[in-house]
């Protein structure tokens, strides 16, 4: 008889472990059919994962099973340069990221002067992944411009308006308030060209006065305070990396 030890941790414990629930309850959404390792759905109670390498999901969600991952959102105000080190000795990220113990990276960028929602994560790949142009993550916007918006540069901002560096289109667009000679327009897009935002809306003549990204991807600011930081709740790491997953199984089948 072999005194070897079978490979890998048993897939219910690694989903208890990972805080999707309890042992038992784990066994019960494997026995359900709601578990998938690496695309399959996996109904047996015996299944081993090596947690390092397979990719886990419950009713579509992935699971995060590596817990030395650190998934934080912050508030960035104005003034604060999107880096963790700048030569130019201004504000940089390094003061929202000392109460965490691993080293953190930011997520993208948001201008200087633009504040809001920024993703920091030790999670390299899933940086590198969601940061991708080609990937398109959706964001939103709520920009304070000059002026009266009209529902006429509100249809062309929808529409499409070219810029020095080609053609761009708000997936959605809308004002939320328009008073005291200036508006509150909230812009969705996907695109992640530089001062996107700032250059449309004076390409249609409100340029901007304030800019605060709500959302990035699954996640929204809510009423984080400016300059706070929280870690991501199961719910919200669960829609990331499922975002993650899904952009570089994209590309994968390009």
């Amino acid at each position: 008889m072999s005194d070897q030890q079978p490979e890998g941790v048993r897939l219910q414990k690694a989903l208890s472990g990972a805080g999707v629930a309890s042992r038992r309850a784990s066994e019960n959404l494997i026995v359900a059919g709601r578990v998938r390792v690496n695309g399959s759905v996996i109904t047996e109670l015996g299944t081993r994962i090596d947690p390092d390498v397979d990719l886990v999901d419950v009713d579509g969600q992935a699971v995060q099973l590596d817990v030395s991952k650190r998934y934080v959102v912050l508030n960035k105000p104005t003034g604060v340069v999107s880096t963790m080190r700048d030569d130019q000795d201004r504000r940089d990220l390094r003061e929202f990221t000392r109460e965490w113990p691993e080293r953190l990276y930011n997520v993208g960028r948001l201008d200087t002067d633009t504040s809001g929602l920024l993703v920091l994560t030790n999670d390299g790949e899933l940086a590198n992944v969601l940061a991708h142009p080609r990937f398109g993550v959706t964001k939103v916007y709520i920009a304070k411009v000059t002026g009266a918006v009209s529902a006429q540069t509100v249809a062309r901002l929808t529409r499409g308006i070219d810029l020095d560096d080609g053609p761009i289109q708000a997936d959605k667009a809308r004002v939320l308030d328009s008073s005291r000679g200036s508006s509150l327009v909230e812009l969705t897009l996907h695109s992640g060209r530089n001062r996107i935002v700032r250059r449309m809306m004076a390409e249609v003549g409100h340029p901007v006065v304030e800019l605060v990204r709500r959302q990035f991807g699954p996640l929204n600011l809510g009423t984080l305070a400016s300059g706070a930081t929280r870690e991501l709740d199961k719910v919200e790491r669960g829609a990331l990396l499922t975002l993650a997953r899904e952009s570089r199984e994209m590309k994968e089948t390009e």
